[in-house]
């Protein structure tokens, strides 16, 4: 069988293979009547400028500009092209300040997932001052279960999470914040409701009030903590209702509860707040974030550094 050989003819290069700068180069062209004009406003070569149009002028098959020794005029081809340049450079321009403003994380979106009071507090001022900051963020809050916290915040759930407790030594990905006090709530006719400050003796005796809901846990474990020592069970009722029915339920002289210093935000009738001692001062409980090292959120990056500008750690350790 006799073999035919084919000579392949290299095609000129489409239209579509145009870039942005040689519509830029159009539009000055255009805007200038002159491509040295043109040339020293973009800062290229004019033979550069020259060169670059003509080879589009190839490639789209019609000449754009009349060359004349006092310069260039669009031709009518060129006159209906140069407004789809304008079309497409502004477009790109756009585009391309759109992405800018992203990477820079000042629109997008962030979701904190968390379980303490936004009613006050420092994760409610936190949020305040970051949202003051970056107006167009927007923002998506889970109030979620500690449990489902963690594991939600390693699925992508969240992109952070705040928790209480303090991170693992090393931990990569998260950080201590503040701490909270720990307050008693009893009902404003209770004798101890006079007092400036109360002590955990003071409450050996008394009857407390939990929520089943968080943080109800974190408190029992407190409770549990700082008065078996002082001998005997303490009387725990557990409700499944949320920290602000169990402030109702003291209210109406139930027994009294513990809360964090946040929730004091939301105000709820006959019902005293003081802080709770032991010998080395107020009860507190820790609180710190955590989010994957391989989220490039950059809403993310700049909340991290609000709360590393806000709660910085003693000696700059993480």
């Amino acid at each position: 069988m006799k073999s035919v050989a084919f000579s392949e003819q290299r095609p000129s290069a489409p239209a579509s293979s145009i870039e942005i700068r040689h519509l830029r180069y159009v539009a000055a062209a255009a805007k200038f009547g002159s491509l040295r004009k043109a040339a020293l406003a973009l800062g290229v070569k004019q033979s550069t400028l020259s060169r670059t149009i003509t080879q589009m002028e190839t490639r789209l098959g019609v000449s754009l500009f009349e060359r004349t020794s006092g310069g260039v005029h669009l031709t009518k081809p060129g006159a209906g092209i140069i407004r789809t340049c304008h079309y497409l450079v502004d477009a790109v321009d756009l585009l391309t300040a759109a992405a800018q403003v992203v990477s820079r994380g000042v629109t997008g979106q962030l979701t904190v997932g968390f379980y303490t009071s936004l009613s006050s507090g420092n994760l409610r001022a936190s949020l305040t001052d970051y949202a003051r900051k970056f107006p167009q963020i927007d923002f998506h809050m889970v109030e979620i279960s500690p449990s489902d916290l963690l594991p939600d915040l390693a699925s992508g759930f969240l992109d952070i999470a705040i928790v209480t407790g303090d991170p693992s030594p090393g931990e990569v990905g998260a950080r201590s914040l503040w701490t909270e006090r720990i307050m008693v709530a009893l009902p404003s006719s209770h004798p101890l409701a006079e007092n400036k400050v109360i002590h955990w003796t003071d409450l050996k005796d008394e009857t407390f009030l939990l929520s089943d809901h968080d943080p109800g846990p974190e408190l029992r474990d407190v409770l549990v903590s700082k008065l078996v020592p002082l001998g005997g069970q303490p009387k725990l009722v557990a409700h499944n209702v949320s920290q602000e029915n169990i402030k109702g339920l003291v209210s109406a002289g139930f027994g009294v509860s513990l809360v964090l210093e946040a929730s004091l935000g939301s105000s709820i009738p006959d019902v005293a707040y003081l802080e709770v001692r032991d010998g080395t001062g107020p009860s507190r409980i820790s609180f710190s974030a955590h989010w994957r090292g391989d989220n490039d959120n950059p809403a993310l990056a700049n909340f991290i550094a609000l709360l590393e500008e806000r709660y910085p750690v003693p000696g700059g350790s993480r």
